[in-house]
């Protein structure tokens, strides 16, 4: 019998998102998820709210990260907290809210213009269809690529960020592609950085709702308060930026923001299981030659 204040429907959606959970928990255990304590994604889920927006920050290739989104996702929107799922894997301006929550997977993949090649579906499918099922927005907000010919050309983008977090936005382009660029391609690589950072940020704000919490799932870097999307956000909204992390935590430093009035990148940390070392610098040269 359901309660007097839950209608019949409402009880069935909140059983299916609970089926989901149960079943994601089923496939992925969070001891494997989070070696350390405490294990359980609720409880660390809830500790980020109340938030205007979460920012998770993966490892691509960490397919623990993948099942966090699906878990993160699935809490908040079995708890009606859930405003819309913005992701990089899909570009601004696509979006699945014409969808109805019945929607198939091939149905939202077109609505979003996935291109599976880039995004396997099978690693990011679940987290999108547990906010679909939902019935909250599921919005592409990656810069589209044929913005990126004119990002790269746009000097304004050089001062969207300080001078030293361009220079460290710069060194981290860098180093992202094994220092095989040439330095003229540089700023112009930032700037494309810059403007993804920018375009998800307004994807972002644009689906702000009071009350409710807009996830992105982006890469680690996108969500670095120093450097990415944190950067473009209106001062009033309440930001929480998580690092997923593959691998043993970073060494504890001092916490010196009582002294440098500089605010950590990232919120909080949670640490997942190393995956694999992979030479992605050998199939960089390759494909690029130095000059």
């Amino acid at each position: 019998m359901y309660p007097a204040t839950m209608p019949p429907s409402s009880a069935r959606w909140t059983c299916c998102v609970l089926l989901v959970i149960l079943s994601a928990c089923a496939r992925v255990p969070e001891p494997r998820l989070f070696p350390e304590a405490p294990n359980d994604i609720t409880v660390r889920t809830d500790a980020l709210l109340p938030a205007d927006v979460v920012l998770l920050g993966e490892q691509h290739d960490a397919a623990e990260h993948q099942h966090i989104h699906q878990h993160v996702v699935a809490r908040l929107a079995v708890e009606g907290k859930l405003g819309a799922l913005a992701l990089e894997m899909a570009d601004a301006g696509s979006s699945t809210a014409a969808l109805k929550s019945n929607s198939t997977q091939l149905q939202v993949q077109q609505a979003l213009g996935w291109n599976s090649k880039s995004w396997p579906w099978a690693a990011y499918g679940p987290a999108v269809m547990v906010a679909v099922k939902a019935g909250v927005p599921v919005l592409g907000a990656n810069l589209p690529a044929t913005q990126m010919r004119a990002a790269m050309a746009d000097s304004q983008l050089d001062t969207r960020l300080p001078g030293p977090a361009l220079k460290a936005q710069q060194q981290a382009i860098r180093g992202s592609h094994c220092d095989l660029l040439p330095e003229t391609q540089i700023s112009p690589m930032t700037r494309i950085q810059v403007a993804r950072d920018i375009s998800m940020a307004r994807t972002i704000e644009q689906a702000a709702l009071p009350g409710k919490t807009v996830v992105l799932l982006a890469g680690s870097g996108h969500v670095n308060r120093e450097l990415g999307v944190p950067r473009h956000l209106p001062d009033g909204m309440t930001v929480k930026a998580v690092l997923l992390r593959a691998g043993p935590p970073p060494p504890v430093e001092p916490d010196t923001r009582a002294s440098t009035g500089k605010a950590p990148a990232f919120d909080v940390i949670w640490t997942t299981p190393a995956v694999p070392v992979k030479d992605y610098c050998a199939d960089l040269k390759d494909r690029i030659k130095p000059s």
